[in-house]
């Protein structure tokens, strides 16, 4: 199944490194810190999940 997976950087200004990672039909927000977001369906609401996690929002 890993072959399934892509990850897509995608390029925030900050410290993180934020980048999506695709599973089957789900996405999700990563960063180089360890943080995880949710598994979403549409990648906006993984990319708005990331955002936050940059902005201090999650931890």
């Amino acid at each position: 199944m890993a072959a399934q997976d892509r990850n897509e950087h995608v390029p925030f200004p900050d410290e993180h490194s934020i980048f999506m990672v695709e599973h089957g039909p789900f996405c999700f927000a990563r960063c180089d810190c360890g943080w995880r977001g949710p598994a979403r369906r549409a990648r906006s609401l993984a990319r708005t999940d990331g955002k936050g996690h940059q902005s201090g929002a999650t931890a």
